[in-house]
């Protein structure tokens, strides 16, 4: 019978980092010991994904694992942080060394990938679910928040949308084909790390697309105290999308599916080719899709008021749950 600490030295302990890391007492200990860069602020979230509500149990460990990370990396990404350290707390229903090699692969992949160092955590019994603590830095006068929107913005997406709802649905009827992009952008979504850092300090205020695009505009637009105009034909959507789900359910999809982890950005219109010239700089489309006018409320879309996923309320129109 292996212990939490077996499984831990095993599986989640990485190399003795270099000092670039800014380690200086990782996995091991009662805490770890970190050294964020002088004159930076610390960028902090967390993130619990559970099986049968976040992602399905039956999908691959590796999957699994980069999931648990991509969407908590996603939050550091959103508010334009350099992603540093992470924490990460799994509970098994029993020990598999076969998944849990898979999983820490999955996940150590993506904290290679991100310059993320895996700074502790704990491994316990219980439903499986896992629970990631991520660490960031970020500039003091850059860092992007929900509070900062103005009438006049423009209302831009990164990349494309409806690619994580499309992919729940084809997993719901059966499809296993991991390369299918619509199936990627679901099970390994990639934390728009690199364009939050390129959007700070020139975009207005941001959020991850994370319970769907008219769910998290309204916090945007809650918090900054204004209104927004849609284009729902402005939507740039997922390879595949269309060709799944027919042009309607699709652009539903889009507008209300979730699990896209695309960025959410609002722009004062004399910045936004410089907003577009650094993300296409990154391979990455920035789409204009609305604008933020001083009267509240979501204007262009119907029936977006109860649109998006709540956890204790369900999936009321797309989004969030296998």
């Amino acid at each position: 019978m292996q212990s939490e600490f077996d499984l831990i030295a095993r599986y989640f302990t990485p190399p003795t980092p270099g000092p670039e890391a800014g380690v200086a007492l990782g996995v091991g200990d009662d805490g770890a010991l970190l050294a964020p860069t002088p004159g930076r602020r610390l960028a902090v979230s967390v993130d619990t994904s559970v099986a049968g509500v976040h992602f399905p149990p039956e999908a691959p460990a590796t999957a699994i694992g980069h999931r648990a990370l991509a969407v908590s990396l996603s939050d550091l990404a959103a508010m334009g942080a350099k992603a540093r350290w992470c924490l990460m707390a799994l509970a098994l229903e029993e020990v598999d060394d076969a998944w849990v090699d898979a999983f820490a692969q999955g996940f150590r992949a993506l904290c290679d990938a991100t310059g993320t160092a895996l700074a502790g955590g704990d491994v316990t019994r219980g439903q499986l679910a896992i629970g990631v603590t991520v660490m960031g830095e970020v500039a003091p006068e850059a860092a992007l928040t929900r509070g900062g929107a103005r009438p006049g913005d423009l209302v831009a997406v990164t990349g494309e949308l409806g690619g994580g709802a499309g992919g729940l649905a084809l997993w719901r009827r059966g499809e296993r084909d991991l390369e299918h992009p619509l199936i990627a952008r679901y099970l390994r979504p990639q934390p728009r790390l690199a364009a939050g850092e390129a959007l700070a300090g020139l975009a207005r205020a941001a959020i991850d697309v994370s319970d769907g695009l008219v769910a998290d505009l309204g916090h945007i637009l809650e918090r900054s105290g204004v209104g927004a105009r849609l284009d729902p034909e402005a939507l740039p959507l997922a390879e595949g999308l269309v060709a799944a789900q027919g042009e309607a359910v699709a652009r539903q999809a889009a507008l209300t599916g979730g699990d896209d982890y695309e960025l959410l950005a609002c722009v004062a219109p004399e910045h936004l080719d410089e907003a577009q010239r650094r993300l296409a700089a990154l391979g990455l489309p920035l789409t204009v899709i609305g604008r933020l006018e001083a009267e509240p409320g979501l204007r262009g879309v119907a029936g977006a008021r109860r649109a998006g996923w709540q956890h204790f309320g369900g999936e009321v129109a797309g989004g969030g749950a296998p």
